[in-house]
């Protein structure tokens, strides 16, 4: 997710069929609204949804994931802090829709998926989620597209029971898949 509505987010709604639907938005309302569809069992954002505790730079999540590598920023540094303050709000008002909100990181869960690396490019995402079963992704979609793709396929996961979870409910909780061997 963007931190700005004046920047691109990218959506992604998926079944346990795999089927991904992608889209773009730039305002609270267009994500909203396209959130809230029937059907929807969970929404993962990838944004964080807490803050640290007072005088700290991460939460306990983020210093889990650090410690086995997974290189993330802190959830108030520069422009992170809006990203922070977006996150924070689209979860408030999604649960009291109704809605099981997570976070998720899909730049670190490309590991526990054994996905290729940013570097490597957008075809190359692309295709390897065509092989972890993924159908629909556009030709020409783009890294946020991509990004989405990733959060809804750990939304899955999670649904499927085959997810850790990093930190604690007290302080916030990142979503990751199990990782594939």
């Amino acid at each position: 997710m963007a931190g700005s509505s004046r920047r691109v987010t990218g959506l992604c709604r998926m079944g346990f069929e795999l089927a991904a639907e992608v889209s773009k938005a730039y305002s609270d309302d267009e994500i909203l609204a396209f959130a809230s569809r029937d059907g929807v069992n969970v929404i993962a954002i990838d944004a964080p949804l807490t803050y640290p505790a007072p005088g700290r730079s991460f939460r306990s999540c983020d210093a889990e994931l650090r410690r086995i590598g997974v290189r993330l920023f802190p959830p108030l540094l520069g422009p992170m802090k809006a990203l922070t303050d977006r996150g924070v709000r689209l979860r408030k008002i999604l649960e009291k829709r109704g809605y099981k909100v997570i976070e998720v990181f899909p730049t670190g869960a490309r590991g526990f998926l054994r996905l290729p690396p940013k570097r490597a490019g957008r075809e190359a995402l692309r295709e390897a989620l065509s092989r972890l079963g993924v159908r629909g992704i556009p030709e020409n979609a783009d890294q946020h597209m991509l990004d989405a793709v990733i959060c809804a396929l750990i939304g899955l996961y999670y649904l499927k029971g085959e997810y850790v979870e990093f930190g604690s409910p007290e302080e916030g909780v990142i979503v990751m898949p199990k990782p594939r061997l």
